[in-house]
């Protein structure tokens, strides 16, 4: 792949992880159910998708430097 696309694509799932983890429902805890705008754990599983990502886009990064 190349280098360009995966240097972009990057920097478009770091601005997403960046959303994810600025909208962290951290007060929701403490609301009922019926009053959370994102649930927690879908949020969470999110994070942990985009996070997988990354990690996949910098080992092929890596993997195309050699």
């Amino acid at each position: 792949m190349s280098g360009d696309f995966l240097h972009e694509l990057e920097t478009e799932v770091e601005a997403d992880l960046t959303m994810v983890e600025a909208s962290h429902p951290v007060e929701a805890a403490a609301l009922p159910v019926t009053e959370w705008t994102e649930d927690p754990a879908d949020v969470e599983r999110e994070e942990i998708g985009l996070r997988s990502l990354l990690g996949a886009v910098e080992a092929m990064e890596d993997h195309s430097d050699s």
